[in-house]
């Protein structure tokens, strides 16, 4: 028996978790609310329409340049500034007419002197196509997860890590709601990242606590949890920083087009690390854990 597992933890987390609790309802609710409310900026790859990507010679008025599509019938064109006030983003509902005659269309509009650098165009039904597959593909991954961490560890665990990965999703989806940042397929991808993150995190903290559990007699669930967090606090720490200092860097250097992105990985990482903390080692606390249950789940994975 390793006698550090017996020593006074140096955070107690889990005489905190009324504090925690609070915390995640609150963030929840309100992730909730904005989403039923607000709902989620699509971009083209959800709900279909034209992108494109035009650059000037020299800096330009958005509001010239909405007052131009708008009297052309473009009557809810967005206009934004893409990296600097002389590079433009347009997006456009979906057209009747080809890319190249929206192109031409364009240049006549907006001058002579605009460099077309780039179109997309994403119709309305394979809009709707890629919002039925990327929910698919998010309930797939949760259903994985729960089978796979069923399988390595005992039900509550797995309960545990789901909802730990509920709650970091609905987070990062609320942030995108509540600020109207547009959710595209870029940052589907960073979530599904964010899955796998937070699940490697929290399955650190799962094997620490079910090592401690068989190791460890007549001492209560929450103090040998509590134990785990501190004994894996360390890696924890280190691993999210150094990810977040990548982070950072495509954030702030990596240019417009990765931003949603390199958000929500940022977001996912700082939540996926609070909620293996909290969020899934508070879950299976309240379940009720206890040696026995991690016993008798080994017995029943050695029979042949």
């Amino acid at each position: 028996m390793s006698f550090k597992v017996l020593n006074i933890p140096t955070i107690n987390f889990m005489g905190k978790r009324t504090y925690a609790i609070i915390f995640s309802v609150l963030l929840i609710s309100a992730s909730i609310f904005s989403l039923t409310t607000n709902g989620l900026k699509l971009g083209i790859d959800f709900k279909g329409g034209t992108l494109i990507e035009v650059g000037y010679q020299q800096s330009v008025d958005l509001a010239e340049i909405r007052a131009v599509l708008v009297n052309a019938n473009f009557k809810r064109a967005n206009v934004q500034y893409f990296g600097s006030t002389n590079e433009i983003l347009i997006r456009l509902e979906s057209q009747s007419i080809s890319n190249a005659k929206l192109s031409s269309k364009i240049i006549y509009l907006l001058g002579g002197d605009v460099d077309i650098r780039r179109v997309e165009f994403v119709g309305p039904k394979v809009g709707e196509e890629l919002t039925n597959d990327s929910g698919l593909a998010m309930l797939y991954a949760l259903i994985g997860i729960l089978i796979y961490v069923s399988f390595r560890f005992e039900y509550r665990f797995s309960l545990g890590s789901i909802t730990a990965l509920i709650h970091d999703v609905i987070i990062i989806l609320g942030v995108f709601s509540l600020f109207q940042i547009e959710f595209d397929l870029t940052v589907l991808a960073a979530i599904l990242a964010v899955i796998g993150y937070s699940l490697n995190d929290t399955i650190v903290v799962f094997d620490r606590i079910r090592e401690n559990f068989l190791l460890t007699h007549h001492i209560e669930s929450s103090r040998i949890i509590n134990d785990a967090l501190n004994q894996t606090l360390s890696r924890t720490i280190t691993t999210s920083l150094t990810t977040l200092l990548v982070l950072l860097a495509l954030f702030f250097l990596g240019g417009e087009i990765i931003h949603s992105f390199s958000l929500a990985l940022l977001i996912g990482v700082v939540v996926g690390t609070y909620s293996s903390i909290y969020v899934a080692s508070l879950m299976i606390l309240e379940l009720g854990i206890t040696k026995e249950n991690l016993f008798s789940s080994e017995k029943s994975k050695s029979r042949p």
